[in-house]
């Protein structure tokens, strides 16, 4: 399998060479980060195995949230947090996508019009649900920022989603809204994802222009000449929302792209996999080395910034209330078998027993004769292995 931290010692130079005046200091902390992750250049942990007791230095993983093979835990963490909170209504999925004409503006704003375009978008859906008759009060949803088209171009847009339910604080009332289709026709396609029974689409589209426009010129950012007049916000069933918090949850932690979609690099160039949107097939991309790194970096988010939100009853500080309600008024919800937490992988070393850490952040040369004296002292010789991580096995 091709690492990206082999890619990045490959193209590093060219990178720097072609890009480097557009990279952001949070960028280049992150290609540092993962050109090291788990590399004989990254510090080193002594871990010992409890019954062979060999002992071997095991590379550091760099815990970037934008590396594809790091924060596996926190985003189980994240889903399990999101699958307890879930109440049994029916769930929308909703995407608010920047037009083209302003993602210039937003990539050199970044720390401005990303919580702008989050906060606009939760904005238009509670002030929908407050004026729904069915609703009238604060609804609740889970909002994810997404910078990257499935290509990896530069798309900023925000994923909400959302139960048709309010929670009336005032009067003690829990509302829901679950329009049910006429006919089979409508019923399989808000069963399939295509149904806008919620809210009109064209109507949040219009609303969600207006409040993100006027926060630009509010914040003093001078806008495009020309902008489109109607903008695009796409509203579907997604059933309970699992399949949903799921699909977030993929490219929460782990960075936009995952080493096993890349497919393969020669002659300088690098070819990897994603799934088109129009056809749900997979389709290929091959890009120069330089460019494909770009790709993966200008969706680094600037420190600081979260790239998840939660609000109205859904925000951690009306979890009391959530989850008097769930006990109270509705059925506990029970999230899925996989989506359980799980600890944190154990190392298995060859002979079957588990491995603990004896020392931690070890520099590499530190490391080197640690190792060196441990393999002396070690009862019978055993011969080197390529690879620091090779022999031990996570479970």
């Amino acid at each position: 399998m091709i690492t990206l931290a082999r890619l990045i010692e490959q193209f590093e130079p060219d990178l720097l060479l072609r890009h480097g005046h557009h990279l952001l200091p949070s960028q280049v902390q992150a290609l540092s980060a993962m050109a090291r992750c788990r590399t004989r250049f990254a510090p080193q942990m002594l871990a010992q195995c409890s019954a062979c007791g060999e002992q071997r230095c095991v590379p550091h993983s760099c815990g970037h949230r934008a590396c594809p093979h790091c924060q596996q835990h926190e985003s189980q963490l994240w889903l399990q947090r999101q699958l307890q909170s879930l109440v049994p209504a029916t769930y929308f999925l909703i995407t608010f996508t920047l037009p083209g004409e302003l993602r210039a503006l937003a990539w050199s704003h970044q720390r401005l019009v990303y919580p702008m375009l989050m906060q606009c978008a939760w904005q238009t859906l509670a002030s929908f649900s407050r004026n729904d008759a069915r609703l009238a009060a604060t609804p609740g949803a889970v909002g994810v920022l997404h910078t990257h088209s499935r290509r990896l171009d530069f798309h900023p847009h925000v994923h909400m989603v959302m139960p048709a339910a309010a929670l009336d604080t005032q009067r003690g009332l829990w509302r829901t809204k679950c329009r049910r289709p006429r006919r089979r026709g409508q019923a399989a396609a808000a069963q399939a994802g295509s149904g806008g029974f919620l809210f009109s689409h064209k109507a949040l589209a219009k609303v969600f222009r207006a409040k993100l426009l006027a926060a630009l010129q509010a914040a003093g950012l001078r806008l495009p000449d020309s902008l489109p007049a109607t903008w695009v916000v796409d509203c579907r069933c997604v059933g309970d929302g699992q399949k949903a918090l799921l699909y977030l949850g993929r490219y929460l932690y782990r960075g936009v792209v995952q080493e096993a979609d890349i497919l393969s690099c020669c002659g300088g160039k690098v070819t990897f996999r994603y799934r088109d949107a129009r056809s749900g097939k997979a389709a290929l991309r091959t890009l120069p080395g330089a460019d494909f790194l770009w790709l993966v970096l200008q969706h680094v988010l600037p420190k600081g910034l979260r790239r998840a939100r939660s609000f109205g009853f859904l925000h951690p500080n009306s979890r009391r209330a959530l989850r008097l309600l769930q006990l109270l008024h509705l059925r506990p919800v029970r999230p899925p078998a996989q989506a359980a937490p799980v600890p944190r992988p154990v190392w298995r070393c060859g002979c079957g027993g588990a491995l603990s850490v004896l020392r931690r952040r070890m520099p590499p040369e530190v490391a080197k004769s640690q190792s060196s004296s441990a393999n002396s002292a070690a009862p019978h010789d055993k011969p080197d292995k390529a690879h620091p991580m090779e022999g031990f096995t996570t479970h």
